[in-house]
């Protein structure tokens, strides 16, 4: 079951190995901004050989050769040679000659590879991705006393390797070799049983399988080996032929073994330590396990190698390099549990007179977690269980120890298990409790009495909370500004830090020791408008209230306003009753006095003052007022009784008229007063136009200003508009519109309409005499 539980980071921390490979680093930079398709595609490979019979006669034997290569498939790098090249040589040592080239062989089985089989519990980041594709063919090979070495040649490898030096520009060089006794027995060379694990998380522990199995039953030992390289970047990001020897497909024929060994970057990485660690990064010769825990952040190349012995005797090497990629690795499991306290995984749950715990499990991811295991440490004796949440009872007093193990004894998930280490203390019961008492009907403090209990000792602290105010005293005393349902709460400690906490509720509805009330004034003018604030506490408007205002008036409500009409000196009185009915009464004798004011009022003429008429005359009508101020609007003021003014341009004007009555009390009159252009129009009632320069036109005539929207009209007696004009200085010349026919004598309707300065509209209508 697919169950990852190990988050891998996307972007590899360099830190401390930063310094140490500054110029690799930058080296990779510049290489990979010139990257192509034609290369940094490599991951490793390995070629096997399977006999398929041998001809004594001919003194031949015939293998299948398939050779399984691995390709990065993020890289953007390229795709599988298809076809490919392999070249066949005979030899040893430092000394090989070319036999023949096998051309033409189609790569096939291209699979992407499930890289999380040797690690369910890694979650791989998007950028790895991992390609194999196997080139299958068969060979008839005479027998010989020599070895044949079948090979294939490409470069180039990925320029991130951190363990070689110039790594983009390192090809790769995947070989077998048949020797002479493999030949002669018909040999199976040793087959790898798994793929090599791709993402390794650094300053773990790893334990990956890269053993190899043999079906002729020959003794395997396991090795690191240097990789090998051939090829170079010719053809590809610099100028040359791809075939060459220095290109990235080399030619078979050309291009003849012996290989050279990759560099390694020394002296932190070698060939038999590929990748550092502490432990150092080993394999186990006799399983073929790597061990060991890397340390260093990275990608490297590594080469392993399976030596096939035979009755003591070698008689084949099994190569395969492969580029493994150590990252930063987070856990996705992690347990945790609802604690009084922790620290790291250990866990304190602290009980206090209850022996029955509810263990509430807290641990993630759920979907990683495929068992619970607990144990219980009672008093010698262990209890188990296996559910997420589990509920224990304890024997009494004391202190026990449990564990809680996530995915415990699951094989290929260590890296997914996490373990919680719980004490549990189990205290004796502390119990709050505490008493109050206080006036109910008088308002006053309430004295609260401790009387909690623990059995551990005595309560080492006290955290009261009254709602409006707190207190970390033993037995405090504490005084409500208002009142209602009150709650007082007492949180308690003991020495164990054992909590308990009790509410009470308080029914607090007293009335004021002392009623406190505050006019807004205590002398007011004739109608006095007086609003009393009521200062007494504690009170809300939940209490009943009873307010006599002395001129026969009466209130219900906690802060009223009264209206004294008639002058005189008034007695108050308030009765409060509480919601519970308590009920307190105050009399304040001669706290109000009502004075006299006089009225304020004038007149004034012309009633329709204009600029024509713009002298106004006001006249006071005001009652026992002893001093007048005049306001006119903003122009102007006066002091006299009764002032005149004379207003010299139009508009709107507000007019005060303030007087003052013996006893300081005063009062106000206003009014607007319009001052607007005057219009007055005559209309004639006969003209003659008989061009003598007299009586020519009919024409309105008088005072237009402030006049809007004119409108001029002469009619015939059949109703026939005869002439119009919305020109004031333009009459009728007794032609029709003023410039067609002439209009006989007689007599002719007029009407004229406008709109006048105040917004009025004006019809006026008539008749006139046309004479010749």
């Amino acid at each position: 079951m697919y169950n990852p539980c190990i988050i891998i980071k996307l972007v590899y921390q360099m830190k401390g190995i930063l310094k140490i490979y500054l110029p690799v680093l930058l080296t990779v930079m510049l290489m990979s901004m010139s990257r192509d398709i034609y290369s940094l595609h490599i991951i490793g490979g390995d070629v096997v050989y399977k006999c398929l019979g041998k001809d004594s006669v001919k003194n031949e034997v015939r293998f299948q050769i398939t050779f399984t290569m691995y390709r990065d498939s993020k890289s953007n790098g390229a795709d599988f040679d298809d076809p490919a090249n392999f070249g066949i040589y005979r030899g040893s040592g430092n000394s090989w000659t070319f036999v023949r080239t096998v051309g033409g062989i189609r790569v096939q089985d291209k699979r992407d590879i499930d890289i999380m089989n040797n690690n369910p519990c890694i979650l791989v980041p998007v950028n790895v991705g991992v390609q194999s594709g196997k080139y299958i063919f068969e060979v008839t090979l005479p027998i010989i006393n020599e070895t044949y070495m079948i090979a294939f040649q490409r470069c180039c490898r990925n320029t991130t390797i951190l363990n070689l030096a110039m790594p983009g520009s390192t090809g790769a060089a995947f070989t077998t070799e048949i020797t002479p006794d493999a030949q002669r027995a018909c040999n199976n060379s040793p087959t790898f049983n798994s793929f090599p694990p791709v993402v390794i998380c650094v300053n773990r522990p790893i334990n990956y399988n890269h053993s190899a199995k043999d079906i002729d039953g020959d003794s395997l030992v396991y090795e690191f080996c240097n990789p090998l390289t051939a090829g170079g970047t010719d053809g590809a990001t610099t100028p040359g032929s791809p075939s060459s020897c220095t290109g990235v497909t080399p030619s078979p024929q050309n291009c003849r073994p012996p290989f050279d060994f990759v560099t390694f970057n020394t002296p932190n990485f070698t060939f038999d330590k590929p990748m550092g660690g502490n432990p150092v990064v080993n394999i186990n010769p006799l399983t073929g396990i790597i061990g060991g825990s890397p340390n260093l952040l990275g990608q490297y190349v590594v080469g392993v190698c399976v030596k096939e012995y035979r009755n003591g005797k070698l008689i084949g090497t099994l190569r395969r390099d492969f580029q493994f990629n150590v990252t930063t690795c987070e856990v996705a499991v992690v347990a945790d549990l609802k604690a009084s306290a922790k620290t790291q995984n250990n866990y304190t749950i602290n009980s206090c007179g209850d022996f029955t715990i509810d263990f509430l499990n807290l641990s993630t991811d759920v979907r990683y977690i495929q068992n619970y295991y607990w144990e219980f440490d009672i008093k010698g004796k262990k209890e188990l269980y296996d559910t997420r949440n589990v509920s224990v009872t304890f024997p009494g007093l004391g202190s026990y120890t449990a564990t809680m193990i996530l995915n415990k004894d699951i094989p290929g998930l260590a890296e997914c298990s996490d373990t919680a280490s719980i004490t549990v203390n189990l205290y004796p019961s502390i119990n709050a409790d505490f008493d109050f008492q206080y006036d109910t009907c008088v308002a006053g403090p309430v004295i609260f009495k401790d009387k909690s209990a623990s059995g551990a000792g005595p309560i080492q602290k006290w955290s009261w909370n009254f709602q409006e105010g707190v207190s970390a005293m033993q037995n405090p005393i504490f005084e409500y500004e208002k009142p209602g349902l009150k709650t007082a709460r007492l949180i308690v400690d003991d020495i164990n830090l054992c909590k308990d906490t009790l509410i009470k509720t308080i029914n607090y509805f007293p009335v004021p020791s002392l009623l406190v009330i505050e006019p807004n004034t205590f002398t007011g003018c004739q109608p006095a408008s007086i609003f009393f604030d009521n200062l007494s506490t504690p009170i809300d408007d939940t209490y009943e209230f009873e307010w006599q205002f002395g001129d026969g008036n009466t209130s219900d409500v906690l802060s009223p306003t009264n209206t004294y009409k008639d002058v005189g000196t008034y007695t108050v009185s308030l009765k409060l009753i509480s919601p519970i009915g308590c009920e307190t009464v105050k009399t304040w004798p001669n706290l109000i006095k009502v004075v006299p004011s006089p009225v304020a009022g004038f007149s004034f003429t012309p009633e329709e003052p204009s600029l024509i008429n713009n002298t106004v005359q006001f006249i006071d009508e005001s009652k026992d007022a002893v001093a007048y101020l005049w306001k006119f609007d903003s122009l102007a003021i006066s002091l006299v009784k009764d002032p005149s003014y004379t207003f010299r341009d139009t508009g709107v004007f507000n007019i005060q008229q303030i007087v003052l009555h013996p006893s300081g009390c005063s009062d106000t009159a206003s009014v607007l007063l319009p001052i607007y252009p005057l219009v007055k129009l005559f209309v004639p009632t006969a003209f003659t136009p008989n061009n003598d320069g007299l009586n020519d036109d009919f024409i309105p005539k008088g005072i237009f200003e402030g006049l809007r929207n004119y409108s001029f009209t002469i009619w015939n007696r059949w109703g026939d508009k005869i002439f119009d004009t919305d020109n004031f200085l333009e009459g009728w010349n007794g032609l029709r519109n003023n410039s067609g026919a002439v209009a006989p004598p007689g007599v002719y309707a007029y009407v004229i309409e406008y709109i006048d300065p105040l917004g009025d509209t004006k019809t006026l209508k008539g008749h006139c005499t046309l004479i010749r």
